[in-house]
């Protein structure tokens, strides 16, 4: 891994506000090399942008193109304060939010179109929006719609107790397009999908990655396809977010890849 795309995931993305974990920040990177190894190209999207964590890791993903088209409600502080906070991130970051590519709504009532014609077909969709089954299903739909063929879309929250819904509307997902769609992988947070003509790719991509080497792996059944599934070991985890709260970020990341 380039010395600053690590240097990024492990110390410079922690200070802002999100969810998503070295794992699958990992995963990402693992999946959108193999895209540009393999010439894949189209728009990267999310939606639930929250603080702009993940958004904020596709446009360095993504770089130098800038394609990543962000969508959410932004209604969680009164006065747009989220929406100053997400765009002073991505200052603080060296990563200036591109505000053409903001769509500041509800994902559940978007046309597909409001989404192509800013960044054409999607190769990474990240879905984090609402977690009711309504939210999923229309966040899903949406995302197959403006689909490329080789495109790949991230579940979040997939097995989350706290939110069941989510964990229905996905597996209604796969089930009623299970001739078309299929996961390829799972880590503690997200189910990844794509179409099953490039199952074999991003799979084979995730199992020889190099920045996931430190990771189990084992394969399962999941609705008609086979899985890995990465599980970071507990020990790993909790030394890392040690460090973490410590500020030895560098030492965090050594524990985190090998310890």
């Amino acid at each position: 891994m380039k010395s600053n795309v690590r240097k990024f995931v492990f110390h410079d993305l922690q200070k802002i506000d999100g969810y998503i974990d070295p794992p699958d920040a990992l995963v990402f990177l693992s999946l959108i090399e193999k895209q540009r190894e393999e010439n894949l190209s189209g728009g990267l999207a999310e939606i639930g942008v929250y603080y702009g964590r993940s958004y904020f890791l596709l446009r360095k993903l993504s770089a130098p193109d800038n394609n990543v088209l962000a969508i959410d409600l932004f209604d969680i502080e009164e006065d747009d304060a989220q929406y100053r906070r997400f765009l002073d991130n991505g200052k603080s970051l060296g990563i200036p939010v591109d505000e053409e590519l903001v769509i500041s709504g509800d994902s559940t009532r978007l046309d597909p179109e409001a989404i192509t014609d800013k960044i054409g077909k999607v190769r990474f969709f990240s879905i984090d929006g609402g977690h009711l089954l309504h939210h999923v299903v229309a966040d899903s739909r949406l995302a197959k719609n403006v689909l490329a063929d080789h495109g790949i879309i991230a579940f979040d929250d997939t097995f989350n107790p706290a939110w069941p819904e989510v964990t229905i509307g996905v597996s209604d997902f796969l089930r009623r397009n299970s001739d078309t769609f299929a996961a390829f992988c799972m880590t503690k947070y997200k189910t990844y999908v794509c179409r099953r003509e490039f199952h074999d790719l991003y799979q084979t991509a995730v199992r020889e990655a190099a920045h996931l080497k430190p990771f189990e792996q084992a394969e399962m059944d999941f609705l008609g396809s086979k899985v890995i599934r990465l599980h970071n070991p507990i020990n790993r985890r909790v030394a890392y977010e040690l460090m973490q709260r410590l500020g030895m970020s560098a030492l965090s990341e050594w524990a985190y890849r090998h310890g």
